[in-house]
């Protein structure tokens, strides 16, 4: 039974957070206040109590906890608990374990003893967005989380040494307590030290930070704190959020893209059970009712006018259609200068072109916020995955001061980059507005996929290179065409999220925000630069790979549809196009997939994966694809994938073993073999997690997932329309080789995995029928068709 929501101390913190804040005998935001740092004001009488709705009232202040400062980070309780301030979310990933895990270790306590507090623009740092597999790196790497737990640690045996006499190189730190070496009898606990206190020290920048050798919490598994929660269903998600006074709102989407409002008649839903108010802002309309079922039988029965749709381009010719349009920014991301002469010079050029649709989150619950916006101040509960950035926008939105937007996380429906999160939380924000009470929306599904997503990006590949006699790689030309920028979503501009837009403000495109690079010195499959190019530019080379002609054109083309970081945003797409590509040379000069790509690898923690997942599949040395037998009934192939995720945010390489129905068309993953390096390894079952998750998701994405529409609207409404492997389909068997790099960084791991699986799957189906797919997904009736090529060329 879910614990009663009046049992906590502050309802802006879930009830367990609030309940460690208790225990340890402070107030966060007397605690911060105290300490200089600044915080946001609100009224919130209601929700506090007046004592305490005035000690945070006279805090004061505009910006987010002071980052130098020690205190922002980290406290301690009187009990000796710890409680950790992150600006990095908790979305489901498991986050949350490593970054405990890092700050006990570091502060030599146990794991239990950690508490942390995510994304709350009134109490944690801000670090920016959740995103990009940059959470961990940022907080392990950098001087924030884990510099301040490792300086946290020093103060303490500073303080320690002071009140015990003893030098402090003669002092050792475990469970919480602070000992002699000489004589253990001597000891503080870290709440005799500084409980309920502040640190008001500035970080450390030489603190010195835990060898992995002498690791007792990082590098082991650990369960992850939330899952008792969750399966038992007390944990507290963004949708359970209850608010004194709360009222229900539905928003009315436009009946096309484009539409907008030529009139609302009101007095159709006139005398409705429960209606509160119809809200109209430009072309936002939307209603408020009482409960959540009166809202939705009032959105249904209002009668709005719309003109007619901008109309949409043609699904079923829409790669063409990005080939014709003009682009809005054309970037040569390397350039060597010398490709169309090593082309001419060639024994051989192979070509190919490759697909990739849009795609969407599909999250299985829909987007949900809760908004509380009376008078100059807001309150906004929203799974978004940037906290900061949207307290701006929606500041924006309101008309009101940034400082006087409070944004505090909750966790949403599961994503990797932006479902429908944002948009929900403007829904609440502007309906809340309207009527000066809470609002709670929760998106219909078909709202969350044809209204609520900012879809991933739709892609055409060319890719051409050049080969020697000898079977060897001599220059790699890469031109794309991508529906990735057109109203990619800037944090700072409303109009850059769909009720914004809506609203009224105008989408700023990203191209007009970002200059165009210049060509780069690195490899990095995030922008079309393969894995096997030296990244020669300017006589320096940074790639990962041993060709020198090299040469990545993009062409960034306006989208039709809002667009925005789905998992592994464009990594994923060019990984597609430069695996399967790889593998077609390989193919040409018959030489055996693994040992062509160790061939053109020159970073030796590329080669490694490659080779510890070649070894992992008991991978057989030969060209793809295998002797081919009969055409009909099932057969089987394995394929190989590698990259390195954005030049050195993670390596990962795969084997995929797959069976085609060559009757039917269908394709079963029946085996994935993976090996990653993502630097020292924190909790290995979180990161087995991560791997084994994005493999699935990238299976699904990679076999049946495609954003559909006709000439006026999105027709991928719901899990028919926009499929999604099937509950109860059969798991792959997995096996996994972790790489641990105690002495490098920490790079991401959330989407290595995912980035590659289409390549593997698609070089896999080469292997078992002598079939190339080129385009995803690998439907039955693609599959199917690319086989009767295959037939008539024989």
């Amino acid at each position: 039974m879910r614990k009663p929501m009046t049992a906590i101390l502050d309802p802006s913190l879930t009830t367990e957070a609030s309940e460690a804040l208790n225990r340890a005998g402070f107030s966060r935001r007397a605690f911060l206040a105290g300490a200089g740092a600044l915080i946001i004001t609100f009224s919130t009488k209601g929700m506090l109590g007046t004592a305490a709705a005035q000690e945070f009232e006279g805090a004061g202040g505009t910006g987010a906890p002071p980052a130098n400062q020690l205190d922002s980070w980290i406290a301690i309780g009187t009990d000796g608990s710890v409680t950790a301030y992150t600006g990095k979310e908790e979305l489901g990933q498991g986050i949350s374990t490593a970054q405990i895990q890092l700050v006990a270790e570091e502060l030599c306590v146990p794991f239990k003893r950690v508490n942390m507090i995510f994304c709350d623009t009134s109490m944690t740092p801000d670090q920016g967005i959740t995103s990009g597999s940059q959470s961990h790196p940022t907080n392990f790497n950098h001087n924030n989380l884990a510099l301040a737990a490792a300086t946290a640690r020093e103060a303490l045996l500073e303080i320690a040494s002071k009140r015990l006499n003893v030098p402090a190189e003669q002092l050792t730190a475990a469970d919480g307590v602070i000992s002699a070496k000489s004589d253990p009898a001597q000891k503080l606990t870290y709440g005799q030290l500084i409980g309920g206190k502040k640190f008001e020290l500035k970080l450390e920048p030489n603190a010195k930070r835990k060898p992995a050798s002498e690791w007792t919490v990082l590098g082991t598994p650990a369960q992850r704190p939330d899952l008792p929660d969750l399966v038992t269903g007390k944990f507290e998600f963004v949708h359970n959020v209850r608010r004194p006074g709360m009222l229900h709102g539905r928003v009315v989407r436009p009946p096309a893209i484009g539409a907008t409002v030529v009139s609302v008649d009101e007095a159709s839903v006139q005398g409705m059970p429960g209606l509160v108010k119809v809200v109209v802002k430009k072309n936002f309309v939307g209603v408020v009712a009482e409960k959540p079922w009166q809202a939705i039988q009032a959105a249904n029965k209002l009668k709005v006018n719309w003109t007619a749709g901008a109309g949409l381009p043609s699904h079923a010719d829409f790669y063409n259609y990005l080939r014709t349009q003009k682009p809005t920014r054309d970037t040569l991301l390397v350039n060597s200068k010398d490709v169309d002469d090593k082309l001419a010079q060639a024994a051989t050029v192979v070509k190919a072109t490759y697909h990739y649709p849009y795609q969407m989150h599909g999250s299985m619950g829909s987007s949900c916020a809760v908004a509380d916006v009376q008078g100059d101040k807001a309150t906004l509960w929203s799974p978004t995955q940037g906290v900061w950035p949207v307290r701006s926008s929606s500041a924006i939105l309101l008309g009101l001061k940034p400082e006087n937007v409070r944004v505090i996380f909750r966790r949403g429906s599961g994503c990797y980059g932006i479902n429908g999160a944002d948009t929900v939380t403007y829904d609440a924000a502007l309906l809340s507005q309207a009527v000066g009470k809470p609002v709670r929306v929760q998106l219909t599904r078909k709202d969350e996929m044809a209204w609520g997503e900012n879809y991933g990006f739709a892609f055409v590949m060319d890719e051409r290179a050049a080969l020697d006699g000898q079977g060897n790689i001599t220059a790699w030309d890469h031109e794309s065409w991508s529906a990735v920028f057109g109203n990619r979503p800037g944090y700072g501009t409303p109009g850059n999220v769909i009720t914004g837009m809506l609203a009224g403000f105008q989408p700023e495109a990203f191209m007009a925000r970002t200059p165009a690079p210049e060509p780069r010195a690195f490899s990095n499959n995030s922008n079309g630069v393969p894995s096997y190019v030296a990244g020669n530019v300017g006589g320096t080379a940074k790639g990962t790979g041993t060709v020198k002609s090299e040469r990545s054109l993009t062409h960034n083309i306006v989208s039709p549809f809002f667009t925005g970081p789905l998992r592994s945003p464009a990594r994923l797409q060019n990984s597609f196009a430069h695996e399967c590509f790889m593998d077609e040379l390989a193919a040409r000069v018959k030489a055996d997939p693994v040992a062509f790509r160790l061939r053109h690898l020159s970073s030796p923690r590329v080669s490694d994966v490659v080779k510890a997942a070649a070894e992992l599949a008991n991978w057989e040395a030969r060209p793809s694809p295998k002797p081919q037998g009969r055409k009909t009934g099932i057969a089987t192939g394995r394929g190989f994938a590698c990259v390195a995720y954005e030049g050195d945010n993670g390596f990962a390489a795969m084997v995929a073993e797959v069976e085609v129905n060559q009757d039917t068309g269908k394709v079963s993953v029946k085996k994935i073999f993976f090996s990653n390096d993502s630097g020292p390894i924190s909790n290995p079952d979180g990161l087995r997690n991560q791997i084994e998750g994005g493999a699935l998701q990238g299976m699904s994405r990679a076999l049946v997932e495609e954003v559909t529409w006709d000439d006026q609207k999105v027709t991928s409404t719901d899990w028919r329309s926009y499929p999604t492997l099937p509950l109860g389909f059969d798991i792959p068997e997995f096996k996994v080789k972790l790489l641990n790099r105690a002495d490098e960084n920490a790079t991401g791991a959330g989407e290595t995995s995912i980035t590659i699986v289409a390549a593997a799957i698609g070089n896999a189906i080469f292997d078992a029928t002598g079939a190339r797919v080129r385009q995803v997904p690998f439907t039955p009736e693609r599959v199917k068709a690319a086989l009767g090529q295959t037939v008539s060329q024989a």
